[in-house]
């Protein structure tokens, strides 16, 4: 038997919760994303389930996924690594239920939880610009200011400029430090 809804429309109550939550179907596509989701991790309506999950721990969504389909599980609540609008990574949960049409499995209900603070503090600091961000992003991956200037065709000078800024943009002292802080921000992974 299911649950009265006494005339009420779910859909719009769930547009509503104060929590990013999304539907699947049963192909693992993204099918509705409330307005909190949508802030949260961008539009990725039509995207794979796996587009918000940062890829070193896809693979325990995609496991807590087939076993709702396949039935061994009906709820699933895990911890995972979220990449946000922004690019950032932080931790967080989902929390997930099969949805059902009668006893076929015809997709997945789930809510993130994500701890505001972080997410805040893993924004993109407003005094970096995209060019930095590229910059820092070629240091996280162990590049030279040389191959830095050459991948970006710029000068080595202007390389040197932009970590410059990353640094005060970051409030510390050498490449190192800003990787590190980076890192702490969430800006790079």
């Amino acid at each position: 038997m299911g649950a009265p809804w006494f005339g009420a429309d779910i859909s719009d109550a769930l547009a509503h919760i104060n929590a990013p939550a999304y539907i699947l179907d049963a192909a693992g596509t993204i099918r509705w994303l409330n307005p909190k989701a949508i802030e949260l991790l961008g539009d990725l309506r039509g995207s794979h389930f796996t587009a918000p999950i940062a890829p070193e721990v896809q693979h325990i969504s995609r496991l807590e996924f087939a076993r709702k389909l396949v039935g061994g599980s009906m709820t699933s609540d895990y911890e995972t690594v979220l990449r946000l609008r922004s690019g950032a990574h932080v931790p967080g949960e989902i929390h997930a239920v099969t949805l059902k049409d009668g006893s076929q499995i015809v997709g997945v209900f789930g809510i993130v939880d994500v701890d505001v603070d972080l997410v805040a503090k893993s924004s993109s600091p407003r005094d970096v610009t995209p060019r930095q961000l590229e910059v820092l992003r070629a240091l996280a991956g162990g590049a030279s200011t040389v191959q830095i200037a050459e991948s970006l065709s710029i000068s080595r000078e202007t390389v040197r400029n932009h970590v410059r800024g990353l640094l005060r943009a970051l409030g510390v002292n050498s490449r190192i430090e800003a990787l590190v802080e980076a890192r702490r921000r969430g800006i790079i992974h």
